[in-house]
């Protein structure tokens, strides 16, 4: 299956305002609304990251990359991408024309966090300092954002390099806490044979059985990354041979 990692930068909205506290924009007060600047993606196992950005692409060569992609894609692996990332590129390519991605299945790692996990914050910095994967790279802040804007070449270089090791540490954590991911698209069905279902190894090992209110099904342990997993069918004795008594 070919998983793809990505990653995506924005413009905030630019509004008049009154106050800095407790403020309700009236949508007669934006001025500009926000954009995707750059993004960065990998395919899983590769060691290139790559990246497209509105100032090497162009607006439209940098979506017409990432359309392509995604398009390429049978998963897509994100970080609160499911509320962020991805509908904010389905907006974009709906403003300039583009048809739907071909569909692809979304892995979004935020909530696999927040709902298996109990760190103290769910932002992936913090995950990934804790798993001891990294760190992201550090920023001149809110400040690279207006600079990036106003065509800083330095601050688009800091953009690029953040963007990139965004993805990168999104592909460590991911490899971390993969078979603790729930409903991971079944590897076993692009393969054809019975793999772990979430990283593909053919290292299963058989460890007991599960019993559902459909019947007993032989449980296994990928012995790879840990997942578990069961059998698609269920289980049946074989039948013992008859022994033969002599009277």
């Amino acid at each position: 299956m070919k998983i793809l990692l990505l990653d995506i930068e924005t413009s905030p909205h630019s509004a008049y305002v009154w106050g800095l506290f407790k403020q309700t924009i009236n949508l007669a007060q934006i001025q500009e609304t926000g954009r995707v600047l750059c993004a960065s993606y990998k395919w899983l196992g590769e060691k290139h990251t790559h990246f497209a950005g509105e100032w090497e692409d162009g607006e439209m060569g940098m979506l017409e990359e990432l359309h392509r992609v995604m398009e390429d894609a049978d998963i897509i692996i994100t970080y609160n991408g499911n509320r962020f990332d991805l509908p904010t590129l389905n907006k974009e390519f709906l403003l300039n024309g583009f048809k739907p991605p071909a569909p692809y299945k979304s892995v979004d790692l935020y909530p696999v966090v927040k709902r298996k996990f109990r760190f103290a914050s769910n932002k992936l910095d913090h995950v990934a300092q804790q798993l001891g994967l990294g760190q992201k790279i550090t920023h001149a802040g809110f400040q690279m954002w207006i600079d990036v804007m106003n065509g800083d070449p330095s601050a688009q270089h800091e953009m690029k390099t953040y963007n990139i090791h965004d993805t990168v540490l999104l592909e460590r954590v991911y490899d971390k806490i993969l078979p603790w991911i729930p409903n991971h698209p079944n590897q076993s069905h692009h393969s054809g044979s019975h793999v772990c279902p979430n990283c593909g190894s053919s290292k299963l090992q058989h460890r007991g059985y599960a019993t559902t209110a459909a019947g007993k099904y032989q449980r296994y342990q990928c012995q790879d990354c840990g997942k578990w997993s069961r059998s698609a069918k269920v289980f049946t004795p074989t039948p013992t041979s008859a022994r033969v008594v002599s009277l």
